[in-house]
């Protein structure tokens, strides 16, 4: 897509530009045609099949024979499971009762990180990209309290992490460069219902209108710039794909804002891009769908055919004899009948070479090259489809069999875990220095500094914890390799806190069993008699 980067470097959205950007279209189609691929909306497999019987007798059958597999549903989630199976661990090699951790611990737990992580990894997969805001604000929407007259209850401020639709993100890229931002702009479309004036409720009988409006929040170094226009339909861009509708920017109004530019006192932009995949050439990441719509297109066709053929044979036209309306004889059949004479062959149904056989090998390879592509096991499911179907995944029982049969999605997954990382490490640094500036002076708040944190990934396949165990007691020669604390936050999958509380219990229960006194003297007594 390097024709559309022939852009001039300014802001993207002001009056007289249009909205979406030209240069952006391509992109927003993909992510629609991802969503729809994913939702199981294939409509343009529909279309093609349709024209393959268009000009016969048969396609106003077609549509109630439509089948669509969402085959792409249980192949995006699969990573995402296995990312989060095992819920991460978020640290910043403090102890756990110091202000960092603890500030750590809270962040990840009052935004649902282990969630929003299952939730982006699936995101990015149908579309190629996925974007995380970060702020300081209530997390309680309040508006429509507010809206009614009454007194909106106090919601506290705090840092906040959420994903925002990669469909209404428009970044901005730095001078010469094709993977660095300048700033990047969230931007929707808001419609608001209006009166309308009197001639127009007069001419349509309608006294109120739509009106579009495009909100505009652009993050810059240091600053976030909001802005308000009026919008104006231009049509919809269907050239590639998907049906994206445009707008032509006009006039700037009033954000409602109380101010409309509002320092964050960071120089880092307090939004992230986490894509799926990605190449040198391009900011843009590849989803897991785009390399694959055409052979999900052939297998809808492969299955519409072998259903239309199979409907057609579940009623067969039968042949016999010429019987007249006085004979006694009737001929009962579910399908057509074709009277013929004496002389004529001997009754029977009349059958189609469908090559049933032909059109099941190919579906067996359309199914292969889709797994194979998605760099997923067929039997990662619990069953197999297609005639390879490369064993159960169940005939390997030691830790480092199953791992190697795990390969090609282990893979796929750290591949993907490495931008998530990435992307969840700035963010959660970023929320610590906002909470910090943003309490700059405050009354019982007790600042602390803003740790870049680490992440602690499982793979979430089963461990054999017997094999690991004996591994690591041979390599350190009987010596211990773990805390207790260590320990419990590994097996139990809890963070620092969590598995401090744990420790203090078992030390409270073996005060409680043994008492305050040490029982090595009882063995000392024991050692004296003897």
């Amino acid at each position: 897509m390097s024709e559309f980067y022939d852009v001039k470097e300014t802001k993207l959205f002001y009056t007289g530009a249009q909205y979406p950007p030209v240069y952006e279209i391509p992109r927003l189609a993909k992510y629609e045609r991802g969503r729809a691929i994913y939702q199981g909306r294939h409509v343009e497999m529909y279309d093609r099949a349709s024209g393959l019987l268009k000009d016969t007798p048969f396609a106003p059958q077609l549509k109630t024979l439509f089948i669509a597999v969402n085959l792409m549903d249980v192949l995006l989630t699969k990573p995402a499971d296995l990312m989060v199976g095992e819920a991460p661990t978020f640290e910043t090699g403090h102890d756990p009762e110091s202000p960092e951790q603890t500030a750590l611990s809270r962040i990840v737990e009052e935004n649902d990180l282990t969630q929003m992580i299952h939730e982006i990894v699936i995101g990015a997969g149908f579309r190629g990209d996925s974007f995380l805001k970060t702020y300081y604000g209530q997390r309680a929407d309040v508006s429509e309290t507010l809206q009614l007259g009454l007194d909106a209850p106090d919601a506290p401020l705090e840092p906040i992490i959420e994903p925002v639709d990669a469909s209404i993100v428009f970044p901005e890229l730095s001078r010469g460069s094709k993977k660095r931002f300048k700033a990047m702009n969230i931007a929707w479309v808001e419609w608001e219902i209006e009166n309308s004036s009197r001639i127009m409720s007069f001419l349509s009988g309608i006294p109120t209108t739509e009106t579009p409006y495009l909100n505009v929040e652009r993050h810059i170094p240091g600053y976030i710039v909001y802005e308000r226009y009026e919008l104006t339909e231009r049509g919809v861009d269907d050239r590639w794909g998907a049906p994206i509708p445009t707008y032509n920017i006009g006039e700037s109004v009033p954000t409602g804002r109380e101010q409309d530019v509002v320092p964050t006192g960071m120089p880092e932009l307090l939004v992230e891009h986490v894509p799926y995949k990605t190449t040198d050439a391009d900011w843009r990441g590849e989803s897991g769908t785009e390399k694959l719509e055409s052979v999900l297109a052939a297998i809808n066709d492969r299955l519409v055919q072998i259903d239309y053929i199979l409907w057609k044979h579940s009623d067969p036209t039968a042949y016999g004899p010429d019987f007249q309306e006085d004979d006694d004889a009737t001929v009962r059949s579910g399908g057509r009948y074709i009277p013929v004479t004496k002389d004529d062959a001997t009754p029977g149904y009349m059958t189609w070479n469908s090559q049933l056989e032909g059109a099941f090998k190919e579906l067996d390879i359309l199914l292969g090259l889709v797994y194979q592509i998605s760099e997923t096991p067929q039997w990662l499911f619990g069953t197999t489809l297609a005639s390879d179907k490369g064993g159960t995944g169940t005939s390997h029982t030691d830790a480092g069999a199953i791992k190697a049969r795990f390969m090609p999605i282990l893979s796929k997954v750290k591949r993907i875990r490495a931008h998530v990382d990435r992307g969840l490490r700035n963010a959660l640094w970023k929320a610590m220095k906002l909470e910090n500036h943003a309490n700059d002076g405050v009354d019982n708040f007790t600042a602390y500094e803003a740790v870049y944190p680490t992440i602690t990934w499982r793979d979430g396949i089963p461990r054999d914890e017997k094999e690991a165990a004996e591994v690591a007691n041979l390599r350190t020669g009987g010596k211990p390799t773990w805390s207790v604390t260590d320990a419990i936050k590994d097996l139990d999958g809890v963070d620092d806190l969590q598995a401090a509380e744990l420790v203090r219990r078992i030390d409270a229960d073996e005060q409680r069993v043994s008492g305050t006194v040490d029982a090595s003297i009882f063995n000392a007594e024991s050692g004296g008699d003897e």
